[in-house]
């Protein structure tokens, strides 16, 4: 479904860890929606070339922000709602790579550089953009991108695996808790995605991409970041209303296998 198909002329939206690969196609297909659009990353440069690559304009701002600096979070919502007078729905995609060692051989810095990047970022993110929408209350939504190493753990990603499960079960528990409020919280569980983020690590393994997309996809293939992009965008519109604390795999077919 292209994102001409949904109207957020309405709604602002702020996009964490907009640089990425995933990051770049939720903000594109936030644009093309309609979004005022407040984009967030730790590389300004990467930012400021992605708000220009969007077509600029009134409509879209960029927020530098390390989400491990709380300030910083604090800032980037305060950003949305002065500039735009609302927040409405947040898609929470900052993250860092994965490990490849056996959790034996992880050091407490990697691991803890992990949680606080991936589990403790996304929770200081959660908590102010859901003050944020709480105080215009209309509603909204947020979307957390996790991981299918939420259900399923791969070998050798002891700290990457325990931080999107904490992921999980914080889009869970705030799902019940704002759900009365008209707050509905989920996560997107995104498979092998062709983004430089996998590549990377194909490449620190030395395996083929032929070989992780047959072993990882039962559509043999690796799922394109417009695909993670469509289903935000679905989990931000009305189209979802009826859907809270649910956990989307688009991971062609690999949990199910």
């Amino acid at each position: 479904m292209s994102s001409a198909t949904y109207d957020f002329s309405d709604r602002v939206v702020i996009v964490t860890g907009a640089t990425g690969g995933m990051g770049q196609a939720i903000s594109r297909a936030m644009v093309d929606a309609g979004a005022r659009l407040v984009i967030a990353d730790l590389d300004a440069d990467a930012g400021a070339a992605l708000v220009d690559e969007l077509g600029g304009g009134e409509s879209i701002v960029f927020s530098p922000t390390d989400v491990s600096d709380a300030g910083a979070v604090e800032q980037l919502v305060a950003v949305a709602t002065e500039r735009f007078g609302r927040l409405d729905c947040a898609v929470n995609a900052a993250a860092i790579e994965f490990e490849t060692v056996p959790l034996a051989d992880c050091t407490d810095e990697d691991f803890d550089r992990m949680m606080q990047i991936n589990t403790t970022g996304l929770f200081t993110c959660m908590k102010h953009e859901l003050r944020a929408i709480l105080d215009h209350g209309d509603g909204g939504s947020i979307v957390n991108i996790a991981s299918t190493n939420s259900f399923r753990p791969q070998h050798d990603q002891p700290a990457y695996t325990a931080s999107k499960h904490a992921v999980l079960g914080l889009t869970r528990s705030a799902a019940l808790d704002y759900a009365g409020l008209g707050i509905r919280v989920n996560a997107i569980c995104p498979g092998a995605i062709d983004t430089p983020m996998l590549h990377n690590a194909m490449e620190r393994r030395g395996r083929s991409a032929d070989e992780v997309a047959g072993r990882l996809s039962p559509l043999g293939r690796f799922g394109r970041p417009d695909e993670i992009a469509a289903a935000a965008l679905w989990l931000c519109s009305d189209a979802s209303s009826f859907t809270t604390g649910h956990a989307l795999a688009v991971d062609g077919g690999m949990l199910g296998s």
